[in-house]
């Protein structure tokens, strides 16, 4: 039986497991990074995923990656001056030049030994460009294990459903 993710007409670029381009970046967050609530702005967290998915972006696809969208952006809880921010990305799914690139988002205290805490989570489309700023292909993601399987799998569900939304609204205006 063939792997679905292993066969892929799209392109004749070798695949890449999950942990090839998996990244984390970390920053302490300072008064420099508040919002009129004295907690850190969302901006400034939302500005961190960026970095740290498109890290992964480049890595995956082994060359320029730009955003496309940010599918989805959730706060779970607020992130305080002295947090030591912890942002987690890795790629979740790919297809012909586009790569869905899931982010998990902790905080610990930069002076305690307490665990770090889950404060956002986030799933960012990225296109992968040449030098003229025209798509190009990236090679399949491999999932290497049951949760990146999982994550494989829930990240074709959201592309399905962006597909869908953006169908819906191109009928809704006239123009489908």
């Amino acid at each position: 039986m063939t792997d679905p993710v292993m066969a892929r007409p799209e392109n004749d670029l070798p695949g890449k497991p999950t942990a090839a381009s998996r990244t984390t970046l970390s920053h302490i967050m300072t008064q420099n990074d508040t919002n009129l609530m004295g907690t850190v702005h969302g901006g400034v967290i939302m500005k961190l995923v960026d970095d740290a998915a498109g890290a992964v972006a480049g890595r995956h696809s082994g060359g320029p990656a730009v955003t496309a969208s940010m599918d989805e952006m959730v706060f779970l809880e607020p992130v305080k001056v002295g947090d030591l921010v912890h942002v987690h990305a890795q790629c979740n799914w790919t297809g012909r030049s586009s790569m869905e690139i899931g982010v998990k988002v902790m905080a610990e205290r930069w002076n305690e030994s307490t665990p770090a805490t889950r404060v956002g989570t986030a799933y960012l489309v990225f296109a992968a460009v040449d030098d003229n700023g025209k798509p190009r292909p990236v090679p399949p993601v491999l999932p290497q294990n049951d949760e990146d399987r999982r994550r494989h799998q829930e990240a074709q569900i959201r592309r399905s459903h962006r597909l869908a939304r953006r169908r819906a609204i191109k009928e809704s205006r006239g123009l489908g």
